[in-house]
C-alpha cells in the first residue's frame, strides 16, 4: 500500500515545484471557482465540513476529487505542516495522479 500511495504524494510535490499546485483550504476552493484545478485531493483525516465543501465545489464544476492520505502525508508531500486540501491545475500531471489513485 505505502509504495503507491508515495508515489502519488511525490507526484504532487512535483506538481508544487512545477508551480501547478496549490495547498490549503482557501487557495484550493479559489483554483476550484476559478475553474483552473484538474485534480482535487482532501485528506482522509480532514473534517466532515471540508469534505463537504469540496465535494459539493467538485461536483458542480466537475473537477475529479479523491479522499487521500492524512493531512500530516499532505502537508510532508508539498513541504507543508499539515494541509488537508490541494489542487493539481495542470492536466497532464492531474491524470497521472488519478491513474495512481485508480491503481491504489
Amino acid at each position: 500500500m505505502h509504495l503507491k500511495n508515495d508515489k502519488v504524494l511525490s507526484l504532487l510535490g512535483l506538481s508544487l515545484r512545477s508551480g501547478n499546485l496549490v495547498s490549503g483550504e482557501y487557495s484550493t476552493e479559489k483554483v476550484v471557482k476559478g475553474k483552473k484545478a484538474k485534480l482535487v485531493i482532501v485528506s482522509s483525516d480532514a473534517s466532515d465540513n471540508t469534505k463537504k465543501l469540496f465535494t459539493d465545489k467538485c461536483q458542480f464544476y466537475k473537477i475529479p476529487l479523491y479522499i487521500y492520505g492524512t493531512k500530516a502525508e499532505l502537508g510532508k508531500a508539498v513541504g507543508k505542516e499539515i494541509r488537508s486540501s490541494v489542487a493539481v491545475t495542470d492536466k497532464g500531471l492531474a491524470e497521472t495522479i488519478i491513474k495512481r489513485l485508480e491503481d491504489s
